[in-house]
């Protein structure tokens, strides 16, 4: 089965660096050459020693490149790229070249348009005034802030010819999964181009080149994503288990926009995060108990004619705190658990521990918030902060300590006279609520193991198989007990 190509657009501002980017890329079947931005251009020297088959591209400032000089001097430089054997040349569809294009046959010629406004309207037509022209490879590259935008490019690819790209976060599928949406072969980069990632983050974390058109596919909806630990974890347990799946990054505007994407791709089943939960679980057709009693979902997977949807943070936050309590010879049932915050990691939270036996209070800022979790799980209402002595385990579930307040603890200073402080946060893994309760004496433990836990669910439910143990903490880097 034909799978695309992958080509690692490299640049340089001078013709030393451009060489040392083209000959440093791994991981990719081809290297687009970016002359336009080099200052002591050469195109012989570009082309020498290359050991990958190469596209030459001396991109206009007109269409998002750095090439100011005039269109006579352009036209020079690709032309002699191709008279010293570039493998490809890329020609803008605005340039109007198409006597260029008919001198080659069409052979070695990507006709490439770019549209940074956005999706076009007439995204079909120009695509079939591109095609006439002859050229050998079609290349359509369109800005989308919306991920079903993309499923337009799904009818064009069929022709064998095209290459398709969403530009921007939302288009990051477009590049990973190449081979479901048809394209001759697709771009990575150090982000040369809005959503380029390194053809060797493509082809380890992400499977590029194992993908084939009929790969399921399954991905991490959220807004936003691209920073998500969830596609190293689950594409490490594909590959071990030996399963034709692919989990990739979904940044949608909204759930009916990630919906939407997902029925048109199709999709087999995905992780929902934040703000989706609640908007995806009142869209699916069927939901599991302990979602309904949470009013979140963090998981679905196609059933008939539409999405099944649990919730495996439950699952996923007592999994490490038994293990701990086991290793240090305590039970959680019985024991007193205080719970910071009000959302739906809380409300899964406290469903957990109430599930162990524990006695549990809800903590927010807002009575009212606290209430409200409370009331719906069986627990009881605390104050703010926890009161010293209240609690054995302690547990965070609002964002106060992550990489975006790091200096910062939703109890800061303690008292710790509980057993464990436990912090859903997993970036970083040692917030300033754990380095301090550590300090006092408590055991610690922060969000990762709860992350895998939880994935490891996840992909039990999707695919009926257990991950062997250790394979999804290890590609993010859990070790030690937690493991």
């Amino acid at each position: 089965m034909t799978r695309p190509l992958l080509c690692e657009t490299v640049t340089g501002s001078t013709l030393a660096e451009l060489r040392a980017a083209r000959d440093a890329s791994t991981g990719a079947d081809m290297v687009e050459l970016r002359l336009d931005g080099v200052a002591d251009l050469d195109v012989a020297g570009a082309l020498a020693d290359r050991r990958t088959p190469v596209v030459v591209t001396c991109r206009a400032s007109w269409e998002g490149g750095r090439f100011d000089g005039s269109e006579e001097d352009r036209r020079r430089i690709l032309t002699e790229a191709l008279a010293r054997g570039a493998d490809y040349v890329d020609v803008e569809w605005k340039a109007g070249w198409d006597d260029l294009v008919r001198h080659e046959g069409g052979r070695r010629i990507v006709l490439s348009h770019h549209d940074f406004e956005g999706m076009p309207s007439d995204l079909e037509a120009r695509h079939r005034a591109m095609r006439a022209t002859g050229a050998g490879i079609v290349k359509l590259a369109a800005t989308v802030t919306r991920v079903r935008e993309t499923l337009r490019f799904l009818p064009l690819t069929a022709d064998g010819v095209t290459i398709a790209i969403g530009m921007g976060a939302a288009g990051v599928p477009t590049r990973l999964l190449a081979a479901r949406f048809g394209s001759v072969w697709t771009y990575a980069g150090q982000g040369v181009a809005p959503g380029q990632m390194p053809a060797a983050e493509m082809r380890e974390r992400f499977r590029f080149g194992e993908v084939t058109a009929t790969t399921a596919v399954f991905g991490v909806a959220g807004r936003p994503i691209l920073h998500s630990l969830s596609p190293a974890m689950h594409n490490a347990a594909f590959r071990a288990a030996g399963i034709d799946a692919v989990y990739v990054p979904i940044e949608a505007a909204d759930a009916e926009d990630f919906l939407a994407f997902a029925e048109g791709l199709p999709m087999a089943g995905a992780s929902v995060t934040i703000p989706f939960k609640q908007d995806v679980m009142a869209m699916a057709t069927a939901v599991d108990p302990d979602a309904a009693l949470i009013g979140a979902v963090n998981t679905i997977r196609r059933e008939g004619a539409g999405w099944a949807a649990t919730n495996t943070d439950v699952a996923g936050f007592l999994a490490p705190l038994e293990r701990r309590a086991h290793l240090q010879g305590w039970a959680l049932a019985g024991a007193r658990v205080a719970v910071m915050g009000a959302g739906g990691a809380a409300r899964a939270v406290v469903r957990g521990a109430g599930r162990a036996g524990a006695a549990v209070t809800v903590h927010a800022r807002r009575p009212e918030q606290a209430d409200a979790v409370a009331q719906g799980l069986g627990a009881a209402v605390g104050s703010w902060p926890p009161a010293p002595g209240s609690w054995d385990v302690l547990v965070n579930c609002t964002p106060v300590g992550n990489l975006h307040s790091v200096e910062e603890s939703p109890l800061p200073g303690g008292p710790f006279e509980g057993r464990l402080v436990y912090d859903l946060i997993y970036a970083p893994r040692e917030t300033r609520l754990l380095r301090e309760a550590k300090a006092a004496g408590c055991d610690t433990l922060d969000g990762l193991p709860m992350l895998v836990a939880q994935a490891e669910e996840q992909s039990l439910w999707w695919t009926g198989r257990r991950v062997p143990t250790g394979v999804m903490g290890r590609a993010v880097g859990l070790g030690g007990e937690d493991a």
